[in-house]
């Protein structure tokens, strides 16, 4: 498959071929003495492999350009009949079949915001969408009524007018940034998750639909860097959707990218975005020369800045990372800002920048479903988006680090939370009155606290690991590995007397364990005859150190920053 770059021209004038439409995919539903001994599986009560998904009934199609672009709609009538405008020509395909080509990216979070901004045009602009399938990878399409979650990724791809001279001209290019846009169910708080290029990961088999509408499975990958899911070996997009899914539990509603000129075309439409340094930079990698201090760019400078990372920081990708998030950020508070939305001229530069830069999975490709989307994402406020970045460290097997790993358990804290649906964001949520009853109140010491730890269906040696995790780490002495617990149960559990309350719910932070776990009634008496907590591991049990609900806040030392700060490039 072949997906055509846009032309970096500015918006106006010019026509486009086209080529068959798609055929769209189905809807899917959004649905010796203390020593432990072995468990058997449970498998009614295990949940499904991240990823995993019933066998599709339809492939979704390939990528359709459509028609070409009506000139700028004088006023509402004029749009009304530019969009039901429906010629449409259709392009022969030529030459051999090649692999999806994604270009840019990086600010294919800014095209779902835009969205929003552009619904009154979207009829007068659906010629300017293109779409590639999601290959089943996806949910099917987000819902109303549930939290959203789309993927952003874009390529180091030099296709486009003008980027043959960043060099690596002729690379099928790699997912070389990506962001997981979760937003909450009640739109009151979202966050974007950036993905380093360089973390080591598994890549699964990927089920891809070919030019001709047959499948191929694209074998996967063990033990890779995260940005060979994306362009290597023909995987497309929906591979990368994949892979997200594995590495983090997380299910993409869907999938966006743009180029490398969207972040020409756009920035130029909104008369430029605003960025602080705190230094002078001179990168002749990126070819971004700036003074310290606050400036105003567009086109060229703004694609420069987005592309930096010998300059700034530690001069690695995790420090591009960090400069990306701060531009985007800029980039959401002037698309927001009055002087944009009051201002026809730069609303119709930014919805026909936009959209040509614009691609989507094959289930976002009808313009009401975009429409949607956007007066969605148009409830949130920018000052409740937060971008951070998955916790990681250096690889311990390479000598002089060039990859990273997860760093758990502040990783899967981290992913948690985004399943969870719990903000990174001071916004307030009301609380089961459970909850606060169960949690509400005074807490033991850790010194103080005395524990018998039972493995009732967790994996085998569970109780064993989490008692010297307990001790070892967090000063747990008063603990007891007492083995197997006499029968299994699906949840773990906390059982406590009323006097060792502030225990009990000091364990329960320690483990991340729910409200729901504390369960009031007798104690136990330890060996020395002393009352005690009693702790059972249940089959949800994940590991010492992994929390069984998402924390309140991000981890400490998570990178994260608001959309509504502005943030100087070190």
């Amino acid at each position: 498959m072949r997906l055509s770059p846009s032309d970096g021209r500015p918006p106006g004038n010019g026509r486009r071929g086209s080529v068959p439409r798609s055929r769209r995919a189905p809807d899917r539903e959004h649905p010796q003495p203390g020593q432990d001994r072995p468990r058997r599986p449970a498998p009614d009560h295990e949940d499904p492999e991240p990823g995993s998904r019933p066998s599709r009934e339809t492939v979704p199609g390939q990528r359709t350009r459509r028609g070409a672009e009506p000139e700028p709609p004088p006023g509402r009538a004029a749009a009304r009949r530019a969009g039901g405008r429906k010629g449409r020509g259709q392009q022969q395909k030529k030459g051999k079949k090649k692999v999806l080509l994604w270009t840019g990216g990086v600010l294919a979070f800014v095209m779902v915001a835009l969205a929003a901004s552009a619904y009154a045009y979207l009829e007068h602009l659906k010629d300017n969408i293109n779409s590639v399938a999601d290959d089943g990878a996806g949910t099917g399409g987000f819902s109303k009524d549930r939290a959203i979650n789309v993927l952003l990724i874009g390529t180091d791809k030099r296709s486009g007018e003008g980027n043959e001279g960043y060099g690596d001209k002729d690379s099928p290019g790699h997912a070389d940034t990506t962001f997981v846009l979760h937003v909450s169910k009640d739109r009151s708080n979202a966050t974007a998750l950036s993905i380093p290029r360089d973390l080591i990961t598994d890549i699964p088999d990927c089920p891809t639909q070919q030019e001709d509408g047959t499948e191929t499975v694209i074998p996967g990958k063990q033990n890779t860097k995260f940005n060979e899911s994306l362009g290597q070996s023909e995987r497309t997009p929906s591979c990368t959707m994949r892979t997200v899914t594995e590495l983090t539990g997380i299910k993409m509603d869907h999938f966006m990218v743009a180029d490398f000129n969207a972040v020409k075309t756009l920035t130029t439409a909104v008369g430029g975005v605003e960025v602080c340094l705190a230094k002078d930079i001179d990168d002749p990698d990126s070819h971004l020369k700036l003074s310290k201090g606050t400036h105003t760019i567009e086109g060229e400078d703004a694609l420069a800045f987005v592309r930096t990372r010998h300059s700034v920081g530690f001069g690695g990708d995790l420090s591009r990372i960090e400069i990306q998030q701060q531009f985007l950020s800029s980039l959401m508070r002037k698309l927001s800002s009055n002087d944009t939305l009051t201002s026809p001229t730069k609303m119709f530069s930014l919805a026909e920048a936009g959209t040509k830069a614009l691609t989507v999975d094959s289930t976002l490709a009808d313009i009401s479903k975009l429409r949607d989307l956007g007066m969605e994402l148009g409830k949130l406020d920018p000052k409740n988006l937060t971008f951070a970045t998955v916790p990681v460290k250096d690889n311990p097997a390479e000598p002089t680090p060039v990859t990273v790993v997860l760093d758990d358990p502040k990783a899967q804290s981290v992913f948690q939370m985004v399943r969870e649906d719990v903000s990174f964001t001071a916004v307030k949520k009301k609380e089961k009155a459970a909850i606060a009853a169960r949690l509400k109140g005074e807490r033991a010491d850790a010194s103080e606290v005395r524990v018998d730890v039972y493995n009732g269906g967790a994996a085998t040696g569970s109780a064993q690991t989490t008692l010297t995790w307990l001790q070892n780490t967090q000063g747990v002495l008063k603990s007891t590995q007492l083995g197997n617990a006499p029968e299994e149960l699906a949840k773990t559990t906390v059982e406590y007397g009323e006097e060792e309350a502030p225990q009990a719910r000091k364990l329960a932070d320690l483990m991340g364990l729910p409200a729901s776990a504390l369960k009031p009634g007798e104690s136990v008496s330890n060996s020395q005859g002393l009352p005690a907590v009693k702790l059972t591991l249940g089959r949800d049990f994940k590991g010492a150190g992994i929390p069984l609900v998402a924390p309140k806040e991000a981890p400490k030392g998570v990178n994260k920053v608001s959309a509504d700060k502005t943030v100087c490039a070190k």
